[in-house]
């Protein structure tokens, strides 16, 4: 109806001013007071200033050229010059038919259509279990295509696995010390490594696999770090690391990095499914690494004048772009920044033709987000062409308790367990309810209450209630049939609120997609379910008069399928019974 309308003005306004940007002036909103109609324009006020007349005057000569049409019923000019659009009953009412003869397609929209998406989330370092902080990037970024998926867009899920820099190495190190444990070394893990439970469990597999074939006492390896090594934590493990791959052999220790990376990867993976989050691809950084792509991307921002040389190093001009300063690329001594990949990896993305990328990281990767769009700038000369959205953290409580968190110490609540205390969908409920932009506080007790303060709960029970109308009017032999149903006579306040609001669905869906915003979708639910059981309570839905009853039911069936729809959206499920 919102189009319609839009449409109506568009074409009214280029009529009244035909040198005028109709289609930019034309902006609808619905109205907060249905007293003042379903819909109002303010475009008379946004083009007095280009006019310099009366905003009601323009109001007035728009309202002279808009067009007839049988869902108006009238048009108002308020206030200063409004344009406020009063809908037919008929009309109105339509939308329950919409929503009917749409079903799961409701609320989807080609406002995408032909525009590729690669969206990129997740992508956390594959050294532990996926914990309750990546639950929320993979609830959002999950979201997050589902919405784009649902507005036309071609969508391509990726998980970038970071399998070639430093922290996989430590990952292995871990490993292989806890395999020296296992085969009676006595040795204390340094806390620079990782502690988690994983660890042990993989050092012990190495040990039944291959007994003491790589046994190399532990003061052996501590003899080849120096002394001042053991004072700071980093040049420890590194130590550490240099000398297990010089007493194992390259070969050797790569397929112990490899047996845990693949380990973590395929554990990682059955998290996610379980989660109802699946990837097109797995993309390895050692790819980009090891076809040349890093140092094609050098070169090609050389080609584009963007990189100089200062203190013994090359740097990237990414202040040019946006950035707060330069960006070192390739260190004095000719090793390569982790950036260096980053940018690969993004000029890779690009050659692959998307027309759009989407990142989504952590908030720790504020500071990293001006330079990779930067990069992505100076490579496709589009500083549009890159989105990305950082999810802030989540804090975990049980009640008021708040629970630790601490990967690399191993304390923390991975993302199975999470699934296995409160469920699939409370979980992905509960990650979406606010915005990306805000912290989180997840409370364990609330996600496993049945009660309307559990927001899962209560948007479930509200689908599951409507099934119970369906099971009840079978029951009774009231099988629904819309041709029998006399929508005019949902007259009421409350049959009014909802249909109301089952009308914004796609305009919803398609706001929360271009904003990246799956918590107005889960926020708009609340609004349908609150309409739903206040209907509920406010009259009967299985009376006697057939054209009321089943012009009820067709409302009911109606709010269940928006309802399902929107819980799809943010992959949740819509039970029938609970």
């Amino acid at each position: 109806m919102k189009d319609t309308i839009r449409r109506l003005l568009a074409a009214a306004i280029a009529r009244a001013f035909p040198e005028q940007d109709a289609n930019t002036l034309a902006f609808i909103e619905r109205t907060r007071d249905p007293s003042h109609g379903e819909f109002a324009s303010n475009a008379a006020m946004r083009l007095a200033s280009h006019l310099g007349r009366k905003p009601h005057a323009i109001a007035s000569a728009i309202h002279a050229e808009l067009a007839d049409d049988p869902a108006i019923e009238r048009v108002e000019i308020a206030g200063p010059g409004f344009l406020n659009f009063f809908i037919t009953s008929t009309a109105f009412r339509a939308t329950v038919d919409a929503v009917l003869n749409a079903g799961p397609a409701y609320g989807q929209s080609q406002i995408g259509a032909g525009q590729s998406v690669l969206v990129e989330f997740v992508s956390a370092n594959p050294t532990g279990p996926l914990h309750v902080g990546h639950g929320r990037g993979a609830a959002f970024g999950d979201c997050v295509a589902r919405l784009l998926r649902a507005t036309g867009h071609d969508v391509s899920r990726e998980y970038y696995v970071n399998d070639a820099g430093r922290q996989i190495a430590i990952l292995a190190a871990s490993v292989y010390l806890r395999y020296l444990q296992h085969a009676g070394e006595a040795l204390t893990l340094p806390n620079s490594a990782y502690q988690g439970d994983y660890v042990n469990a993989a050092g012990g597999k190495l040990y039944s696999e291959r007994g003491r074939d790589l046994v190399i006492p532990y003061t052996d390896l501590t003899a080849e770090t120096t002394a001042s090594d053991a004072d700071d934590p980093d040049r420890h493990i590194d130590g550490l690391i240099k000398a297990i791959e010089s007493r194992l052999g390259t070969e050797t220790f790569e397929t112990v990095k490899q047996d845990i990376l693949d380990s973590q990867l395929a554990t990682i993976e059955r998290d996610l499914d379980r989660f109802g989050v699946t990837f097109d691809r797995w993309f390895r950084e050692s790819s980009v690494v090891e076809d040349g792509a890093v140092a094609r991307a050098i070169e090609r921002l050389d080609e584009h004048g963007v990189l100089y040389e200062a203190n013994g190093a090359r740097w990237f001009a990414a202040s040019r772009y946006g950035d707060d300063k330069d960006r070192v690329i390739e260190r004095s001594d000719g090793r390569l920044t982790y950036f260096a990949a980053d940018i690969a990896y993004h000029m890779n993305k690009l050659e692959r033709g998307f027309d759009r990328l989407v990142d989504i990281l952590g908030a720790d990767h504020h500071g990293y987000v001006a330079r990779v769009r930067a990069a992505v700038a100076a490579l496709s000369g589009d500083p549009g062409r890159l989105d990305v959205w950082l999810v802030q953290f989540a804090n975990l409580y049980r009640g008021s308790e708040r629970l630790p968190m601490s990967t690399r110490a191993g304390q923390y609540v991975t993302l199975s367990q999470l699934c296995d205390e409160v469920g699939v969908d409370a979980a992905r409920l509960f990650y979406v309810l606010r915005s990306n932009e805000q912290h989180l506080d997840f409370d364990l007790t609330l996600a496993t209450t049945h009660s309307n303060d559990n927001p899962v709960y209560y948007l479930q029970y509200a689908h599951a209630r409507i099934c119970r109308v369906a099971e009840q009017a079978n029951a009774r032999g009231i099988g629904f049939d819309r041709q029998t149903a006399d929508l005019n006579t949902l007259q009421s306040d409350a049959e009014h609120r909802l249909i109301r609001i089952l009308d914004r669905f796609t305009e919803t869906v398609a706001t929360a997609a271009a904003d990246a915003a799956p918590h107005s979708v889960v926020h708009y639910l609340r609004e349908v379910a609150d309409a739903f059981h206040s209907y509920y309570n406010a009259l009967a839905f299985l009376v006697e008069d057939a054209p009321t009853c089943h012009a009820r039911l067709a409302l009911v069936y109606a709010t269940r399928q928006v309802l399902a729809n929107g819980l799809a959206l943010i992959g949740v499920n819509a039970p029938e019974r609970m």
